[in-house]
């Protein structure tokens, strides 16, 4: 499985999940924000944690103007899959390949501690190696992932399974207490906490683990 992590100004995750990726058997090649074109044969884009552009406008509206995600946005159409961790989530909403948008958390503070999260389906590549309804602990580092959608557009991702994760206990205060969402086709996944700090046990917990081993074992067999 052939994997590349964007790299954008202010991106501080991408190596870890670089990191992840390669430990989980995928190859990775990491690829800078100025790139028109994902390399031959990508089958996954990750974008990272971090903050791209300094956060300035909306966090993530800049780098989703960037000349690399308008090829991120072909992988995506053509069924391609991608991966947005954090601010990576935030890309992606505002890419509108995932629907809602994050906004500032609920208590005006950054958060940075490790949640306790519920899976919400397991079908999908990305959480096939969890069962729906197992709680797993992730580390969350974010001031913007309040997520919100219209209440149509909750009912939707809950009434067809594409609520990938939600908070055991809302830290920031997202609608329905959600922390990851999925795409009508399940191959786009945005979360907030973080699995790439959670799949060595000197990260203290390697419940991160589960998502990069899915993707990789189902598309390594596909």
């Amino acid at each position: 499985m052939r994997a590349a992590v964007l790299v954008f100004p202010g991106s501080n995750c991408d190596r870890d999940v670089a990191v992840a990726l390669r430990a989980a058997g995928a190859q990775v090649e990491m690829v800078w924000h100025k790139e028109t074109e994902l390399p031959g044969g990508t089958d996954l884009v990750a974008l990272p944690g971090g903050f791209s552009y300094g956060d300035y406008l909306r966090c993530g509206a800049i780098a989703a103007q960037s000349p690399i995600c308008g090829a991120v946005a072909r992988h995506a159409e053509r069924g391609g899959y991608a991966l947005g961790i954090c601010n990576g989530f935030q890309v992606l909403t505002e890419m509108r390949l995932l629907p809602g948008a994050l906004m500032r958390n609920a208590g005006i503070t950054f958060l940075c501690r490790t949640e306790v999260l519920i899976v919400g389906t397991a079908e999908s590549d990305f959480t096939s190696g969890y069962s729906a309804g197992q709680e797993i602990a992730l580390p969350v580092a974010h001031h913007d992932g309040n997520y919100a959608a219209s209440e149509a557009e909750l009912d939707r991702l809950e009434g067809e399974g594409r609520v990938a994760f939600t908070y055991a206990e809302n830290p920031n205060g997202s609608a329905r207490d959600i922390a990851g969402v999925l795409s009508e086709n399940r191959r786009v996944l945005g979360l907030m906490p973080h699995p790439e700090r959670a799949v060595d046990t000197a990260h203290g917990g390697t419940d991160g683990q589960a998502v990069f081993r899915s993707l990789v074992g189902a598309l390594a067999d596909a």
